[in-house]
């Protein structure tokens, strides 16, 4: 398994915990604010970077 299969099947993990652990609204904030967040403090050419890496992974 790859680390970026790893990393996503540990992220599905987590927020099924939270759902079940913690009100479903903040497990919901926590699951779609963190990379949200992470997200905005890119700076504008690494956002560029990222939307570009995206676009050729899904053509693959």
């Amino acid at each position: 398994m790859s680390r970026n299969a790893k990393v996503a099947v540990g992220g599905v993990a987590v927020g099924l915990i939270l759902l079940f652990w913690l009100p479903w609204w903040v497990a919901l904030l926590i699951i779609v604010g963190v990379p949200a967040a992470a997200y905005l403090t890119l700076d504008p050419s690494q956002r560029r970077r990222l939307r570009r890496v995206a676009r050729k992974e899904i053509g693959r």
